[in-house]
């Protein structure tokens, strides 16, 4: 139970997996949040509601499905002048005592003698506070009043908040100005206001301190205040140099327009406090975790990982002894990954492991998108890559950067809290992190690779590893029949497993498919001598069709000859001598890098990037245990596909898997594939720059929408009273146009979602149009997403 009940990753040789790099007693030093800022406390409370697929859902607050009426700023702008002009009328009027008893209550609420004959208050009475107190509340009813009528703080936030602090700020100074001055000459009553609670009857010397200060500290009030309305706050920490401590490290954590709201230490469900685990009467186990949060040496990964190892307890409690004795002994470092690392040395993209997500970047805030995903992160996890994700892009566009390895590194996450199993494909020197970050890395025609590739995925059925060739070898090949090819090779591969205990190497593969070589008769006199009839009628047979029309093996003997060369040496190795990666090891959390050799071996690069492809395939769907997720990154996929490998990657979702890949254009897939493929994969990507051929194929996957357009018909006015027709033409004197009514006409039309004139020209560099499907079936339309990813 120290390591969650999982093995060292393997195949079906001994020796194929790297020693563990050693546990380390403490987590590795965090780089950024959650470790420093918020602290994992903190960002384990933060709200992470149930959400759509793809959102960011740390943190995320739901927005309104359909768009609210909005006021254009011009009826804005234009109500808020006229109701300010309309405020400083009536209060200028009132000021200038044109509005007669406007001061009527107050003397209607007040003994008769606090006031003179002629209005003004009696000195040494209540007259004198009450009257500012009086004009004080007119006048703040006065601004309320009009304030509301002219909608004065949308037209604030609308035409000034919102283009920025520094117009704020200098929006603001004009505004403290005017309202100083009206103060100081006592067109507003604060003063009189204040001055009417001093405690005068001093001396004439301390009276006039007292009446500095009291204009001072008024004065004070009032810029604080006004700097509080212009934002000085925000600007402050704004252009502060130490602005990038904790506060710039939380934004970071939570994407614009999140608040990251918080559950209280005190609620049940709080994640720190392990309730669970009390329970189910582990109360110590619980406050040896909580103790470990609290002295900051648990990051987000063993959180994850111990949460993970729970759950399996709660699916077989006769785990409960063993996992309370490993928290018990190692802490935070209980239940680790056999590799021994509790974080990966670097990361390039934001994570968040508690909803198994990924950040890719941020949902354009326009008309392109829906309302409710405008500005809301946008975010991956199993529940949508377990429907397979292709993206297309040209050179250049950020597949790698945006995509591939922000993904991987997800999962490469995931694999260590015991969640996931990830293959990551690329050519040599693709940047899909540092070989630190993988537990296998094979380096195909590198002599300095440690780890060899299994050529026949760990298949012990010759039927099953001819099936797997054949589709590597010949399911490019315009005409090529998979089946006859596959028959072809278990012909061979039945009677070779049988004679040697192992399946052929290279070599001798290619030796066994030349017509010209002895190989065959030898493995003949092998067999008769060990007394193997039924696999010498296979040989028989093999011998038969061996120079017919449609013979598969000159053929297979060509395409074998790719890795049959002085670069491959020592690769492929089937004598048990060298450690090779088989990708039915993926039944453990493992992270694998296979490097291929792209740059001098194309043909061979592809063909083992197809033997992938389809040994992953038979793999996962042939897993016991899927509890794992699987996962196989392409960094390029171009020549990859075969029409069987299609169908295999429609049929992941139900084996808990999923495929990522990553073409320049669909033109390097073949024709008669390009549209099942897109059917058969549940996300679709398309990047800045694709061409107009490829956004036609999106457009004609993504379908079309119900939208509500508007018509306009615009019709000339002909009056026929003469004082009509005189105003009309001095309209037209003035305007330079007619008089003329509008007809409206709202219909609803059906129409493309993303055209591919749209996609080919209208998408901005760093951004991609992306639709997504859940394993469940929930969808979300293409949205417009500007990506940052990776940093």
């Amino acid at each position: 139970m120290d390591r969650d009940g999982t093995q060292e990753a393997h195949s079906t040789h001994q020796g194929d997996t790297p020693p563990p790099t050693g546990r380390s007693a403490h987590p590795p030093k965090p780089r950024h949040a959650p470790g420093q800022a918020p602290a994992l406390a903190e960002w384990l409370r933060v709200a992470r509601p149930p959400a759509e697929p793809g959102i960011w859902r740390y943190g995320h607050v739901p927005r309104a499905a359909v768009e609210p009426a909005k006021t254009p700023d011009r009826v804005i702008a234009s109500g808020a002048v006229i109701s300010f002009l309309a405020c400083v009328l009536i209060w200028s009027l009132m000021r200038n005592a044109y509005i007669p008893f406007w001061d009527t209550p107050l003397k209607l609420f007040t003994p008769n003698s606090w006031w003179a004959a002629n209005g003004e208050p009696v000195v040494h009475t209540g007259g004198v506070r009450a009257k500012p107190i009086y004009e004080f509340l007119f006048d703040s009813a006065l601004l309320y009043g009009f304030g509301r009528l002219g909608a004065w703080n949308t037209a604030w936030n609308r035409l000034v908040v919102a283009r920025g602090p520094w117009v704020q700020a200098a929006a603001v100074v004009p505004l403290a100005y005017l309202t100083l001055l009206l103060v100081h000459n006592y067109q507003l009553p604060i003063r009189q206001l204040v001055e009417s609670f001093l405690p005068f009857g001093g001396s004439p010397e301390a009276s006039r301190v007292l009446m500095t200060t009291a204009r001072t500290v008024t004065d004070v009030v009032l810029v604080l205040g006004f700097a509080w309305l212009g934002g000085g706050v925000r600007l402050l920490n704004r252009v502060r140099p130490g602005a990038s401590g904790a506060g710039a490290l939380a934004s970071l954590a939570l994407p614009r327009g999140h608040t990251g709201r918080s559950s209280s230490p005190a609620t049940p469900d709080d994640p720190v406090a392990f309730n669970e685990l009390r329970g189910a009467g582990l109360g110590e186990v619980a406050d040896r975790l909580g103790g470990e949060i609290g002295a900051g040496r648990m990051n987000d990964v063993d959180y994850a990982r111990i949460r993970r190892a729970w759950e399996s307890v709660r699916v077989d409690p006769s785990r409960a002894r063993a996992f309370a004795d490993a928290v018990r002994n190692n802490g935070a470092g209980a239940c680790v990954h056999p590799s021994g690392a509790r974080d990966l040395p670097v990361r390039a993209a934001r994570h968040d492991l508690l909803t198994r997500q990924v950040l890719l970047g941020t949902v354009e805030d326009g008309e392109r998108n829906p309302w409710a995903r405008r500005g809301t992160a946008l975010a991956l996890d199993p529940e949508v890559l377990g429907t397979s994700l292709v993206a297309v892009g040209p050179s250049g566009s950020g597949k790698t950067r945006h995509l591939v390895r922000p993904v991987v590194e997800a999962l490469a996450l995931q694999a260590l809290a015991g969640q996931a199993a990830v293959v990551a494909v690329g050519s040599a020197g693709a940047r899909l992190g540092p070989d630190s970050a993988y537990d296998i890395v094979v380096r195909i025609g590198d002599p300095e690779s440690v780890h060899d590739l299994d050529l026949y995925g760990g298949a012990t059925d010759p039927d099953e590893a001819a099936g797997l060739l054949a589709e590597a070898f010949v399911g490019d090949v315009p005409g090529a029949e998979v089946r006859r090819a596959a028959t072809a090779l278990a012909q061979l591969l039945g009677p070779f497993h049988t004679a040697h205990g192992r399946f052929p190497s290279v070599p001798e593969l290619r030796d066994l498919l030349d017509p010209a070589g002895d190989a065959v008769d030898a493995l003949r006199r092998e067999l008769e001598a060990a007394g193997q009839p039924a696999m010498l009628r296979e040989l028989d047979a093999r011998s038969r069709q061996r120079g017919a029309p449609g013979d598969p093996a000159p053929a297979l003997a060509d395409r074998l000859a790719l890795l049959d060369r002085p670069a491959f040496h020592g690769f492929f190795d089937t004598s048990g001598q060298s450690r090779p990666f088989s990708v039915r090891a993926m039944e453990h959390p493992i992270r694998v890098r296979v490097d291929l050799p792209e740059r001098g071996h194309a043909g061979a690069s592809r063909m083992l990037a197809r033997l992938l492809l389809a040994q992953f395939n038979a793999s996962v769907a042939a897993r016991t245990d899927r509890s794992l997720f699987a996962f196989l990154a392409f960094d390029d996929a171009s020549h990859t596909l075969t029409p069987e490998t299609v169908r295999g990657v429609q049929r992941l979702r139900s084996a808990n898997a999923g495929v990522l890949l990553t073409l320049r254009t669909l033109d390097d897939v073949p024709d008669g594939l390009r549209t099942p493929l897109l059917g058969a994969v549940g996300c679709r990507m398309a990047f800045s720059g694709v061409t107009t051929w490829d956004g036609k194929r999106f457009a004609e996957a993504w379908g079309t929408e119900w939208v509500e357009t508007r018509d306009v018909t615009h019709r000339t006015v002909f009056a026929d009273q003469p004082l009509t027709r005189a105003i009309h033409a001095f309209r037209k004197l003035v305007t330079g146009k007619a008089v003329t009514t509008d007809a409206v006409t709202v219909r609803q039309v059906e129409r493309e979602r993303w055209s591919a004139s749209d996609l080919a020209h209208a998408v901005p560099p760093d951004h991609a149009v992306l639709s997504l499907t859940s394993v469940r079936g929930e969808r979300a339309a293409p949205l417009l997403v500007r990506l940052a990813g990776s940093s």
